[in-house]
C-alpha cells in the first residue's frame, strides 16, 4: 500500500489531518490502533469491560485507556495515572464533549511565546474547530451545577461560574433530524437525552464525535481508515518518503505489514506519539530527531477529586447527579485554576473504584491517609462500595494553566520490553495535589451532604489526569522543541505532529478544542497536492503565512461549519 500521507491515529489531530489533506487532493490512510464502533456497539455502562476498557491482550478493545507512568528512578519525580481514549475517533469517543478555549497563561508560556502572537494566530482556527465540532452552550441547570455555584460563592468567586460550551447536538430529546452542521454532507443526528453517558460513549447519536464530522467527511472524499492497526516503526524509505510498519492490534503472532507514504502525520495521542518517537530515536531508525522528545510533558496540572453521598442517604433524598451531559458548568477559584463538575451515566460506576479519602499533600501523606481511613472506618468501608456511585457522586475535575512539567523516557522492563517512565521536568514538577481543588472538594461535600474524595493513587503522590499533553512541543529550533511552528518534525520535515503531544503549555481547560485548532492551523498551511509549498524551509525564521484554500472543500460554503479562514 502506498499513500501520499499516512496519518497515525484518528483523534482530534489525526481526524483534522485526514479531512484537510484529502480536501487538498492527497491520498490519505488513517492507521488507528483501536476498533471501529457503531453507536449501538458502544458500552451501555462502564462495567461492559471488553467495550469500555483498553486491554488488547485480553481481547478488550474498549474506548478507555488507563496508563500508569512510573518514575524512571526511585525518588526522582512523581508518576502519573493517565486516562485517554481509543478507537476510531480517538479521544472523542470517551471525552466529556467540552470545548473551552485555554486560559491566558497558555499563550504566554515561555516555551513558545517568542515565536508568534499565538492568540491572534489561533483565533480563526478556534472558530473553525468550534463550528466543526458543533459547539453550543449547555442550557440546562443541574443539581451538580447548583452545588458548584454554591461552592464558587463560598470561595468568593461566584461571578466566575458559567455554563459549559459543549460539542453535543442538543435538539429535542430522541428526535432525529437531518445534518444540522454540514449542509447535508454530514450524517443525520439525534437530540440529546441528557443521560450523562457521554464518557462511556454516546449510544444515541447526540455527541459530536469525530466519527460524525471530520472522519465522516474525510471518508466520503476518499480517505481510508484502517482500524485495529498499530504502528510499530517509521523509517525513511530508500527511494524517498517513509516506510510505516504495522501489526494487527492485539495479535499474538506479530505479523508485520508495511505501508509506504511520502509524508507521515503523528497523531497517536500524547503518549502514543511520544512512545513511537522515543522508540525511533533510540533504535536509530530516525537518528536526527530532537533530543527534546519527552521534555515538557504536561498533566494539564490536573487533579480528579469529588464528593459522594452515602448510598442510604442518597436513596432517602432521591438524589441523582447523573442527569445532564458529562460537564455542564465550571468556575475559577483563582486566575490559574478551573473546576468543573463531571458525571457518568446511571450504572457506570467502574471508575468509582479509583476514589478514596481526600488527603492534602505534604510530608507523611501516606501515613495521614491511613490515619484518615482508621479514624472513619465506616465511611472508608462505604467508599469501597460503588453501587449507585454515578448517581450519588459529583466528580470535580481541577485543571491549572501553571507552568509545570515532567519528562518522559523509555525504560526497559524486566520482560525485555520498553515502557514510558517519568522524570523531573522543566520548572516546578507537575503537582501531586492542588490546594484550591481540595478546598473546593470539601466545600462540595458540605453542599451535597457527603464526603470528599480524591484519587486512590494520590496517597502515594501519584496524581491522575485525563489530559496528558506535550512531549513533542513547538520550538524555535531542535534545541528547544521537537516540531517547528508549522508542526514539521525537526530533522525530518516530511514528518509532522498535530495531536496533544504538540501542545506546548498547560491549558487550564479541557484540551480537545485546542488540539483541533492547532491541527486546523497546521494543515491550513499545506499546499494543494502538486502545488509549491508556501512554508519556508525548515530552520528559516518563522514567517506568518496565509492559509491555502483546498481545491475540493467537503462542506458547502453556506453551511454553518463551512471552511473559513
Amino acid at each position: 500500500m502506498r499513500y501520499d500521507v499516512v496519518v497515525i491515529g484518528s483523534g482530534f489531530g489525526g481526524s483534522v489531518a485526514a479531512l484537510r489533506l484529502v480536501e487538498k487532493g492527497y491520498s490519505v490512510a488513517v492507521l488507528e490502533a483501536g476498533r471501529r464502533f457503531a453507536d449501538h456497539e458502544l458500552p451501555r455502562t462502564s462495567w461492559r469491560l471488553h467495550r469500555f476498557l483498553w486491554a488488547p491482550r485480553l481481547g478488550w478493545y474498549g474506548i478507555q485507556r488507563i496508563s500508569l507512568l512510573r518514575p524512571a528512578r526511585r525518588g526522582r519525580g512523581a508518576g502519573v495515572l493517565v486516562l485517554s481514549g481509543a478507537g476510531v475517533g480517538g479521544g472523542s469517543l470517551v471525552y466529556a464533549n467540552t470545548l473551552y478555549e485555554p486560559l491566558p497563561d497558555f499563550y504566554d508560556d515561555p516555551q513558545w511565546r517568542h515565536l508568534a502572537d499565538w492568540r491572534t494566530e489561533l483565533a480563526p482556527h478556534y472558530d473553525q474547530a468550534r463550528r466543526m465540532l458543533g459547539g453550543t452552550t449547555y442550557p440546562v441547570r443541574t443539581a451538580a451545577d447548583e452545588a458548584m455555584r454554591a461552592v464558587a460563592e463560598r470561595m468568593g468567586v461566584g461571578h466566575t461560574h458559567r455554563p459549559t460550551p459543549v460539542g453535543v447536538h442538543l435538539g429535542r430529546p430522541g428526535e432525529v433530524r437531518r445534518d444540522p452542521y454540514f449542509g447535508g454532507a454530514g450524517p443525520d443526528r439525534t437530540g440529546c437525552l441528557h443521560c450523562g453517558a457521554c464518557m462511556t460513549g454516546c449510544r444515541h447519536g447526540a455527541k459530536n464525535t469525530l466519527v460524525k464530522n471530520y472522519l465522516w467527511l474525510a471518508e466520503r472524499l476518499g480517505a481510508r481508515i484502517h482500524p485495529r492497526t498499530t504502528v510499530t516503526a517509521v523509517r525513511p524509505a530508500p527511494a524517498g518518503g517513509y516506510l510505516v510498519t504495522t501489526v494487527r492490534t492485539g495479535s499474538w503472532t506479530g505479523r508485520r505489514r508495511t505501508v509506504e507514504a511520502d509524508q507521515v502525520v503523528f497523531a497517536a495521542g500524547a503518549l502514543g506519539t511520544q512512545r513511537l518517537l522515543h522508540t525511533m530515536r533510540d533504535s536509530g531508525a530516525l537518528p536526527d530527531l530532537s533530543a527534546r522528545i519527552g521534555a515538557l510533558t504536561r498533566t494539564n496540572s490536573e487533579a480528579i477529586l469529588g464528593a459522594s453521598v452515602p448510598r442510604p442517604a442518597a436513596r432517602r433524598r432521591n438524589l441523582d447527579f447523573s442527569h445532564g451531559v458529562a460537564i455542564t458548568s465550571s468556575f475559577h477559584p483563582d486566575r490559574q485554576t478551573h473546576v468543573e463538575p463531571v458525571r457518568y451515566g446511571p450504572g457506570s460506576n467502574l471508575l468509582g473504584l479509583l476514589q478514596s479519602a481526600l488527603v492534602d499533600g505534604g510530608p507523611r501523606r501516606f501515613r495521614r491517609w491511613l490515619g484518615t481511613l482508621a479514624r472513619r472506618p465506616l465511611t472508608s468501608l462505604r467508599q469501597l462500595s460503588v453501587r449507585d456511585w454515578s448517581r450519588r457522586t459529583v466528580i470535580a475535575l481541577v485543571m491549572q494553566s501553571a507552568d509545570n512539567s515532567l519528562t518522559t523516557r523509555l525504560r526497559r522492563t524486566w520482560t525485555g520490553g520498553r515502557r514510558l517512565a517519568t522524570g523531573p521536568g522543566h520548572g516546578p514538577p507537575s503537582p501531586t495535589w492542588i490546594p484550591a481543588g481540595n478546598t473546593a472538594a470539601r466545600l462540595l461535600a458540605e453542599e451535597i451532604g457527603g464526603h470528599p474524595g480524591g484519587a486512590v493513587t494520590e496517597a502515594v503522590d501519584i496524581p491522575m489526569t485525563a489530559h496528558i499533553l506535550g512531549g513533542a512541543v513547538i520550538g524555535g529550533s531542535a534545541a528547544d522543541g521537537v516540531v517547528d511552528p508549522y508542526h514539521r518534525v525537526y530533522g525530518h520535515p516530511g514528518l509532522h505532529v498535530v495531536d496533544g503531544a504538540a501542545v506546548s503549555a498547560n491549558l487550564g481547560v479541557n484540551p480537545a478544542l485546542t488540539i483541533t485548532a492547532q491541527a486546523e492551523r497546521a494543515l491550513s498551511f499545506w499546499p494543494n497536492r502538486g502545488d509549491p509549498d508556501p512554508r519556508p524551509p525548515q530552520g528559516a525564521p518563522y514567517d506568518r503565512i496565509g492559509p491555502v484554500p483546498p481545491r475540493r472543500p467537503a462542506v458547502p460554503a453556506d453551511a454553518p461549519a463551512a471552511l473559513r479562514r
